[in-house]
């Protein structure tokens, strides 16, 4: 198959994964606050897809859905909505992208879905106490993202494990992937 081809299957996959990735925060948008976490503190649905081509696609591409997941996020949600999803998601692949590393490609998808979940709060919560000017809010709030990152994380993770034969069976079609042991 020619090389060109080749990169036009791939980037008809990674424009269904970002449309995914749409349709996930919408969703998420449309479900009630979910009890228990602190205001407007989503799932992270859409980070499964993000972690899925981390691992089974490349590091750039995963990263390019980061970038414009926060570009999609800017017009749903404002400049600030926009800045929040862009610190999150960056701080959050790369603290993944870490841990990868680290542990030799081994991490479960619980580990990674935890590190992604609290890394997406702290980047957030950092890029929103230097806009507003203030540290308080990390010192109160940050215990309180700890506990919620960690179950969500553990959620996330385990969405991951769960939806992983669906867009594995998908990504057929668009070429192989990463090989990662499970």
């Amino acid at each position: 198959m020619g090389q060109n081809k080749l990169q036009a299957k791939k980037i008809a996959f990674l424009g269904m994964m970002l449309a995914l990735i749409i349709v996930l925060l919408w969703l998420e948008r449309m479900l009630p606050p979910l009890p228990a976490l602190p205001p407007n503190m989503k799932l992270g649905l859409s980070n499964i897809v993000v972690m899925f081509c981390l691992l089974f696609i490349g590091k750039k591409e995963a990263i390019s859905l980061v970038f414009f997941k926060a570009l999609f996020n800017m017009f749903m949600r404002g400049p600030i909505g926009g800045l929040l999803s862009l610190s999150g998601g960056f701080l959050s692949i790369f603290a993944v992208i870490l841990v990868i590393w680290i542990t030799k490609n081994k991490a479960s998808y619980i580990l990674l879905g935890i590190v992604g979940a609290l890394f997406h709060n702290v980047g957030q919560l950092i890029a929103f106490c230097i806009f507003m000017r203030t540290w308080l809010l990390f010192i109160f709030y940050s215990p309180v993202l700890l506990i919620a990152g960690t179950i969500l994380g553990i959620v996330t993770g385990t969405l991951l494990k769960v939806s992983l034969p669906a867009l594995q069976k998908a990504h057929i079609e668009f070429g192989a992937g990463k090989d990662r042991k499970q």
